[in-house]
């Protein structure tokens, strides 16, 4: 019988107890592969598509800072600066709260003049800059929702009430944009002279600004200019890359990072102390046996590979089917979080081989101590105690 074919044998010695820590290993790296590819898109992701010739302005000391609109023409004066133009977060719900998407008060021809990789028909962005109720939306929300062109769509807002304290806000459909770039997808644009007339508080301020400079080498130069402008003003500006701005936008929500490597944490050692536990009792059991193979000539080195061997297969097989179910279930996570973090589930070979690395390295730890055990075992105490 082979070395492997005797490790097998004797994980199969009670195979319920086998398939039970093997299941528990599955679930941990399941959670690896999901939350490893959640963690890296928050760090790299929400920036996927910016340009290197645009930059965001915010307040100072936080992106939820309002900016009066006063200040895109002084923007407007500095060296490079070729083209201004605004957002601000709009918030609110249609319908049900987990219809989530992303609503923008915007300058029609000014947004689509400044984002050319958003592409609209020319007539439906006339007819968003002509109505004051208008709204825009993207392909896929269109499909979602099975929107129609001239609909209504009434969003309850949770920021923005009206002046009259409605907070009922009704807009026009009157087009849809599509875009190659994830970063702009289900996202509602309305027409921002609306809502700055219509709104309970805060006329004539916007979200931030997004400027594009003329040369992209100079952006950096443009940037600090931008602040200098506005230091001792009531209003402080930050200025940064559109990646810059992605990354902060997401950090609203947290460290996702850090969470992920908490739970992470937490469900690995809760799975070290239960396969230890198994491995021990598994070791406890098998003494004679040990003291078996001893003696008809397996040298101490051997027996604790063996032992170690069973340890490391079981997290071995399991990291490896907990990754590949993660890697199936991806696109299925991806569809049902596309209105939240668009592609964040992605997994990679990185990941992958993160996790069977991960999965190999707890083996070794969980075998360690049962394998040092088992080369130490002399025969005669192991026959006693059996």
């Amino acid at each position: 019988m082979s070395n492997f074919h005797l490790v097998w044998a004797n994980l199969h010695r009670h195979a319920n107890r086998t398939y039970l820590t093997l299941l528990s290993v599955l679930v941990a790296f399941l959670l690896f592969g999901l939350l490893r590819a959640l963690a890296i898109w928050f760090a790299t992701g929400p920036a996927e598509g910016a340009s290197v010739d645009r930059l965001i302005v915010t307040g100072k000391y936080s992106i939820i800072d309002l900016l009066p609109i006063s200040q895109r023409n002084e923007i407007l004066t500095i060296d490079g600066v070729e083209a201004v133009t605004h957002s601000t977060w709009f918030g609110g719900n249609y319908q049900d709260p987990s219809n989530f998407f992303p609503k923008y008060p915007v300058e029609p021809r000014g947004h689509f003049e400044m984002f050319p990789e958003i592409a609209i028909d020319p007539a439906e962005l006339e007819a968003f800059a002509q109505t004051r109720t208008g709204a825009v939306v993207s392909a896929d929300l269109m499909e979602r929702f099975g929107w129609k062109i001239g609909q209504k769509i009434p969003i309850e807002a949770d920021i923005w009430p009206m002046k009259d304290g409605n907070r009922i806000w009704t807009f026009d459909l009157v087009g849809s944009y599509t875009s190659d770039v994830a970063g702009y997808g289900s996202t509602f644009l309305l027409n921002y002279e609306f809502f700055d007339e219509a709104r309970g508080f805060g006329p004539g301020t916007v979200g931030w600004w997004t400027v594009r400079v003329a040369d992209p080498d100079r952006a950096p130069e443009v940037g600090t200019a931008i602040d200098a402008l506005f230091e001792n003003s009531r209003n402080p500006t930050k200025t940064g890359t559109e990646d810059e701005f992605g990354r902060a936008f997401a950090a609203q929500i947290g460290d996702i990072g850090l969470m992920a490597t908490g739970i992470l944490s937490a469900v690995f050692f809760t799975v070290l102390l239960l396969t230890a536990n198994t491995m021990a009792q598994s070791l406890r059991e098998r003494i004679p046996e040990l003291a078996v193979l001893k003696t008809l000539g397996f040298g101490d080195n051997r027996v604790a590979w063996y032992v170690l061997g069973e340890s490391a297969l079981i997290f071995i097989v399991g990291g490896i089917l907990g990754v590949g179910l993660a890697a199936l279930l991806a696109p299925i996570a991806n569809n049902l979080a596309v209105q939240f973090v668009p592609g964040a589930f992605a997994m990679s070979w990185q990941i992958a081989g993160a996790g069977v690395g991960v999965a190999a390295l707890l083996g070794v730890i969980v075998g360690a101590v049962p394998a040092w055990s088992a080369r130490r075992l002399s025969i005669a105490d192991a026959l006693r105690r059996g």
